[in-house]
């Protein structure tokens, strides 16, 4: 027998008759034994993510009419889920000690981890499976880290218990959170139900980890965006931890690591369409497999470019580690760096240098003394992607092809030292214009 653990995410549990097409998947393959799953995410695009909603509760303590509203919106959305699948759990008076416990807690992790819990406590009880609790399995250290090896043994050692009692049931996990050695609750960004998937796959030396969610894989660009984007069929870890860094959503770029270092593989699927083959994510790709030079294109809008000239730049011993010094005290970290002979653009996240960004320039006037110095606010980065990418001339040509045709103007270029991608900076107003235009990329097969 196999062992598979597949990860439910929000729009897979919404609603009663979501969690039924769940409960459908799952008993179809007794290799499916070990399920993670996120908190209930949003019916309609005008509804509420319950993890949204939990938030809110813990943002407006101080508010008794505001939280006692979003509290009851919370109550009947799970009460509806529980009525409709015909369960016996008594919802209300679940919440209420949540509720009650979280006034206990300055932080937000405790009510933000509630969904994830809710929704594994639900499921054990709708499969008649075993609830696992990852609140003293999953640790994290004081800098909110994982203690990944401690994890793994923990885990493993829960699940061998598990199942030396109970050979044949299920086993629920919530996802999203874990503890401090001391147990006080701490969470994953968010989407961090991935890992969770991730971390039990390796624990149990997993042979798939599959990843359900609304989409039927990885696109080789945004679908909202360009129309008629095919799916990618394989991909590497590398290429996709490119791709979900640059903004590629369907997996949280973490959770590569803890299954890629014991080569388990990722099947992203969908479980409204429980018959397409998905995404296959894995190490090395059959070599039978015909793919595409280009893997996939990701971006994302909202940086700044600021640029310094400063003549015999090159020649100053320690310029860029002074300069880098400067954004390490602020606490900016730098997505790019490329350089010139006296030049060098430094790109960040503008929602990083909010209040930061006079007190960055001033310091950056004081100890670098450049001749000159501008910032761009409004730029878009985009990565383009494939492993192999380096050994086809043809690609780069294509690449600005494809941008002059379109008459896009390229702000910045970034060539990865890794030869796996190529990044480009556009302006914000021509950020969907260019991935329109890119397009044409998926049609290059190796």
């Amino acid at each position: 027998m196999k062992k598979i653990v597949a990860k439910f995410g929000g729009s897979s549990l919404a609603d009663a008759s979501q969690i039924k097409k769940v409960k459908d998947i799952i008993f179809e393959n007794s290799d499916r034994r070990y399920v993670v799953v996120s908190a209930s995410g949003k019916r309609n695009k005008d509804d509420d993510k319950i993890t949204d909603l939990l938030i809110n509760l813990h943002n407006n303590k101080n508010d008794i009419k505001k939280q006692k509203d979003i509290f009851e919106k919370i109550k009947v959305r799970y009460i509806d889920i529980v009525k409709n699948l015909e369960i016996y759990f008594n919802v209300s008076e679940v919440l209420d000690n949540i509720l009650s416990e979280s006034k206990k807690s300055d932080t937000v992790d405790y009510l933000a981890s509630r969904g994830e819990y809710l929704s594994a406590k639900i499921l054990s009880i709708y499969f008649n499976a075993i609830f696992l609790d990852m609140q003293s399995l999953i640790i994290f250290d004081d800098n909110k880290k994982v203690n990944y090896e401690v994890s793994y043994k923990n885990i493993k050692s829960a699940i061998e218990k598990i199942e030396d009692e109970y050979k044949d049931k299920r086993i629920i996990i919530p996802g999203f959170y874990g503890s401090t050695i001391d147990g006080q609750i701490v969470t994953f960004s968010r989407g961090g139900s991935d890992i969770t998937g991730a971390i039990v796959a390796r624990a149990i030396e997993a042979d798939m980890y599959e990843n359900w969610t609304d989409v039927s894989g990885v696109m080789f660009e945004d679908p909202r965006i360009v129309e008629g984007v095919p799916t990618i069929e394989y991909i590497t870890y590398t290429e996709l931890r490119e791709l979900s860094y640059m903004g590629a959503n369907v997996l949280h770029e973490e959770t590569v690591y803890p299954v890629s270092k014991v080569g388990i593989p990722i099947n992203i699927l969908n479980t409204n369409s429980k018959k397409d083959k998905g995404t296959m994510i894995m190490h090395n790709i059959p070599s039978i497999v015909k793919r595409r030079v280009v893997t996939g294109i990701a971006g994302k809008k909202g940086f700044t470019s600021i640029l310094l000239q400063k003549t015999l730049m090159n020649e100053e011993i320690g310029f860029v580690a002074r300069l880098l010094k400067i954004f390490e005290e602020e606490k900016v970290s730098v997505e790019h760096c490329p350089t010139g002979i006296d030049t060098i653009s430094i790109i960040v996240r503008t929602e990083l240098l909010k209040e930061k960004e006079e007190t960055l320039i001033e310091k950056i006037k004081k100890e670098i003394k450049p001749d000159v110095l501008n910032i761009e606010h409004g730029l878009s980065i985009i990565a383009i992607v494939g492993e192999g990418m380096i050994y086809h001339k043809e690609i780069t040509f294509e690449i600005f092809k494809c941008l002059h045709e379109a008459n896009i103007g390229v702000k910045m270029i970034d060539l990865g030292s890794s030869g796996i991608n190529v990044i480009i900076g556009v302006s914000d107003s021509e950020y969907e214009k260019t991935l329109i235009a890119l397009k044409k990329l998926s049609d290059i097969k190796v």
